[in-house]
């Protein structure tokens, strides 16, 4: 969303005119959201990505949950973000041929677009920044080994 905006100087009303004084225009506009990727976002895209052709919701789950240890991850999480990152455009999915071993159900696979890729190259690049400002800073975090 962007406007024009306008800002007046004035010295007080005068008779006959709104205002005097000098009048400044100016362009307001609203930089483009670029929304990164969050922990668990992240958590999910590296296991889309890792897993490749085996990307599904099950496998999924395994992965972040290997990933996350020793925090605890539902299996509803997954899909809830799932969902969101399809929705961003970070992940595509679509459903493969019915399966024997499924009961002749369809399972849902995922598979990493451009959009998630840059989010999560972009993501590594901040966390590598951060890691190299701690190291940079000679201190050591609490509770940190000597």
């Amino acid at each position: 969303m962007s406007a024009f905006a306008h800002y007046s100087l004035s010295a007080g009303p005068r008779e006959g005119t709104l205002d005097r004084g000098v009048h400044f225009f100016y362009y307001v506009g609203q930089m483009g959201k670029r929304d990164l990727p969050g922990q668990f976002e992240q958590l999910v895209l590296t296991a889309v990505l890792t897993l490749g052709d085996d990307a599904y919701g099950i496998s999924i789950h395994k992965r972040v949950r290997q990933l996350a240890k020793p925090r605890p991850v539902s299996l509803g999480a997954i899909y809830v973000t799932l969902d969101r990152m399809e929705d961003k455009g970070y992940v595509r999915s679509w459903l493969s041929d019915p399966t024997p071993e499924r009961g002749g159900r369809a399972k849902r696979r995922y598979r990493l677009e451009a959009a998630g890729e840059r989010a999560l190259r972009e993501s590594i690049q901040i966390g590598q920044r951060i890691s190299n400002a701690v190291g940079a800073s000679r201190g050591r975090l609490r509770g940190e080994a000597t």
